[in-house]
């Protein structure tokens, strides 16, 4: 994070502390700075060099807000967010159901004046943008550990899975847990990168238009998502995000060349619903779905199961899956070996402990091809990447950088993967990067895809520990998930 983000973060925080003492939570901050922002880089565009004629009515855009104070400023600020909801497409969309949370126009004022008014922020490139927002959430995650963090993949990580994965112009690109749209978004950026001067009216009207689409069951989540879509230039009617739905609950109907997803990390599927005596309890169900290989409670499964539905045939799929996806029983093992057979299941990423928000979390990078339908198995070899043994990241003192993924990517070897070389060998055993054949997968335990072969140094030698405060994270992560596995038992054997 440059100095420049660094102080933006802090500013932005020290008003966080502020409007929290005045009643508000730091997810309801996030997303008034979020509707502020939003109509200050809206009228930004409207300026040299952009020129973009204007999104926001001049009524109800930022000029509008500089000029008044007051009680006057609140009640303006409070049509602002009414009208801009009843408007159509994604501009409605981002404005849907806003609730003005700051109610002291003082405090209104000064984040107008002081905080986002001075900045140039459509300036700024979108890494220094997703450093600000990552920044606030990174704060909200150490206030509050179930707060915004749970909905954010490092950025770092989905650069590299973008960059192996190639999204094309007349790709059509899906997230069915799509977040705040860090997915869709660095697709987007990768074919306006490296495609840009070359597109055709068509290619250009289909990436504004129809290029990416996603789902988000959490309402707040889903308007950050959209207005950065928005204020990226796509521009799509209907809204390209579908907000508030469980995508689980059916197959969509629509089909896609690629999809790109981090699904939620809790391994039950539930839904909240009033009981008899007006309380609200969790009831966890099972998804009964014809186009599913088994019916199961546990998320993770069931997104790896909507996930292949979702594809066309020769897509290809990015999912970000838990360790218990790779070595469950029972319902895990019928998933993986009817995946193994109908998808070419080609590359597996073990990822590091310490990079996500929710802590506890020991996850991997899965990525398959849809095939047609043939009575031989599609997969024939899985190549395995350990970025996790001997590797000590922290989200603080030692975050993962894209740096960190350039020997994956170059062994992924995307311009041709079915010429790759590994780099493990007898003589160098402690290699990352592993070929493992259909057959020999297929007569692990349970298909147990949870693949290890590099020794861990710590258990070795007490000199290769981590440093304390990485020791006592990862303590801290194998607890926590612990506790969260005693109780799911505990909840089982309740029922």
């Amino acid at each position: 994070m440059s100095n420049d983000t660094k102080r933006i973060v802090d500013k932005a925080w020290n008003f966080a502390h502020v409007l929290r003492d005045d009643g508000l939570s730091y997810m309801a901050y996030t997303e008034q700075i979020t509707f502020l922002l939003f109509l200050k880089m809206a009228d930004e565009q409207t300026k040299p060099p952009y020129n973009r004629p204007p999104i926001v009515p001049p009524e109800l855009g930022w000029p509008s807000l500089l000029e008044k104070d007051g009680e006057e400023l609140l009640a303006h600020y409070w049509r602002i967010l009414e009208e801009l909801g009843k408007k159509p497409g994604m501009l409605g969309a981002i404005f849907k159901r806003a609730r003005p949370e700051i109610q002291n126009p003082a405090i209104l004022k000064r984040l107008i004046v002081d905080l986002i008014d001075p900045e140039p922020w459509m300036s700024m490139d979108a890494d220094v943008k997703g450093d600000i927002y990552e920044g606030l959430l990174a704060k909200s995650a150490e206030e509050s550990p179930k707060g915004a963090g749970q909905y954010f993949t490092p950025r770092e990580l989905i650069k590299a899975i973008v960059d192996v994965m190639r999204p094309g112009p007349d790709d059509t690109v899906c997230d069915p847990a799509c977040g705040t749209g860090g997915f869709l978004l660095a697709a987007y950026d990768y074919v306006v990168r490296h495609y840009g001067s070359q597109l055709d009216p068509g290619q250009k009207k289909h990436l504004r238009t129809s290029f990416v689409k996603g789902w988000e069951l959490v309402p707040a989540t889903a308007r950050l998502g959209i207005m950065n879509l928005y204020l990226h230039g796509i521009n799509a009617d209907p809204c390209p995000i579908v907000s508030g739905v469980d995508s689980l609950a059916s197959d969509p109907g629509e089909r896609f060349t690629m999809v790109l997803t981090n699904p939620p990390f809790g391994k039950k599927s539930s839904i909240a619903i009033v009981n008899g005596e007006g309380e609200l309890q969790k009831e966890d169900i099972a998804y009964e779905r014809q186009d599913f290989w088994v019916t199961t409670k546990n998320k993770q499964l069931n997104f790896l199961q909507h996930v292949k539905t979702l594809l066309k045939t020769n897509g290809r799929c990015a999912i970000v899956v838990p360790d218990n996806v790779l070595f469950e029983g029972g319902a895990g093992e019928t998933v993986r070996r009817n995946l193994l057979k109908q998808f070419d299941v080609h590359t597996l990423l073990r990822l590091p402990t310490g990079i996500f928000y929710a802590q506890g979390v020991k996850a991997n990078v899965l990525f398959f091809d849809a095939r047609p339908p043939q009575e031989a198995p599609w997969t024939k070899k899985l190549w395995v990447y350990d970025l996790r043994t001997n590797m000590h990241f922290t989200l603080k003192t030692n975050p993962l950088k894209r740096s960190d993924l350039d020997e994956f990517v170059e062994c992924f070897n995307p311009d041709n993967r079915y010429d790759r070389k590994e780099t493990w060998s007898p003589d160098n055993p402690d290699g990352r990067w592993r070929c493992f054949d259909y057959e020999e997968i297929i007569k692990r335990d349970k298909v147990n895809l949870d693949i290890t072969w590099i020794k861990d140094k710590s258990l070795e030698d007490s000199e290769d520990l981590p440093e304390p405060e990485v020791l006592a994270r990862e303590i801290a992560d194998d607890l926590q998930e612990a506790w969260e596995q005693f109780s799911f038992i505990a909840h089982e054997l309740e029922k």
